[in-house]
């Protein structure tokens, strides 16, 4: 490379310039909203971050120094749509048709299903509720979105509720 060994060893032991001290200074900070972000912020929002943590930095400098540092965000996956609302299959009725008061109590029950991002990926909840008391009754919890999730939250309902009795569902009319 022509460099002579005493201009080396000047240049590795010289401190380093402002510049670089400026840029370890940011690459920390961006390390820290990285790591805070899940590994989703790319250039502009982790500019947009740096400024409100107090740093004065551009975007370029920011893109170069997470470039240079091997730090890349993780994409994320674009929806996939996965109801199919034209089958053929039956639909069950309606009975409760908009009117979620009821008269007392266990004469009507309602259930949904949600799910929550935990750090182990995502849970799944089902849970019944006593539409007159407003309180869950039962609930499920799994990490895969299973018809046997809504039926272990209304078999928990039903066992609290109807201890003895060995269930059927009554379809009013």
């Amino acid at each position: 490379m022509r460099v002579s060994a005493r201009g080396y060893r000047a240049w590795t032991s010289r401190p380093a310039c402002q510049r670089q001290r400026t840029d370890l200074k940011v690459l920390t900070h961006i390390r820290e909203h990285f790591a805070l972000s899940n590994r989703s912020s790319g250039r502009p929002r982790m500019t947009m971050e740096l400024r409100e943590a107090g740093l004065d930095v551009g975007e370029r400098r920011v893109g170069r120094v997470m470039k240079d540092n091997g730090i890349r965000p993780v994409r994320t996956r674009r929806h996939k749509v996965t109801t199919d609302s034209h089958h053929q299959s039956d639909i069950a009725t309606n009975l409760l048709d908009g009117d979620f008061l009821a008269d007392g109590p266990n004469r009507k029950w309602a259930g949904d299903i949600s799910y929550v991002w935990t750090a182990e990926g995502w849970l799944y909840l089902a849970g019944v509720i006593d539409l007159f008391s407003r309180r869950v009754i039962g609930w499920g919890a799994c990490d895969r979105m299973k018809k046997d999730l809504a039926i272990r939250a209304l078999d928990m309902a039903v066992q609290l509720h109807f201890p003895l009795r060995s269930w059927q569902p009554v379809w009013l009319p």
